[in-house]
């Protein structure tokens, strides 16, 4: 999994969307306003996120974007995947090959982040609380103890 400025950037107006969702249809102007991002760059984004399914698009006065569905079940491993080229991070093994123990460790890390950022959400990127909860205590506990154990 591989997080690119363009991925990041998709993110951060998808997030601006889900904390906007109960104004109604959202412009690319506002968010390209509140975010500093170029209108025309996000209409890139935009065509991406639209063609997966995540938003919706409103013409006419008044228009703009809304989320298709609701922020708890947009992931940002789903995002990503919308507007990042379909490339994957990971190696994929060829049958007899050896692979050095860097490999094994990137492919590993790849997966574990991944894996996370399908489980996070739009609603818990939005989510007010400034202190982590404990389901979030306990992911990055996992995933440091994965990592140590990748990485020995």
């Amino acid at each position: 999994m591989k997080l690119s400025t363009k991925g990041r950037h998709a993110i951060t107006a998808m997030m601006e969307l889900a904390l906007r969702d109960s104004q109604g249809p959202v412009t690319l102007a506002d968010i390209s306003v509140e975010q500093s991002i170029s209108v025309s760059y996000l209409e890139q984004l935009f065509a991406r996120l639209r063609n997966h399914g995540l938003v919706t698009g409103m013409r006419g006065p008044g228009g703009g974007y809304c989320l298709r569905r609701p922020a708890s079940e947009i992931t940002i491993a789903e995002i990503l995947s919308a507007v990042d080229d379909a490339m994957p991070a990971r190696r994929e093994r060829i049958p007899g090959e050896e692979w050095p123990q860097s490999v094994i460790m990137w492919n590993r890390l790849s997966s574990r982040i991944y894996d996370y950022l399908d489980g996070l959400t739009l609603a818990d990127a939005t989510a007010q609380d400034s202190e982590p909860s404990k389901d979030e205590e306990q992911d990055r506990s996992r995933f440091r103890s994965g990592f140590h154990q990748s990485a020995a």
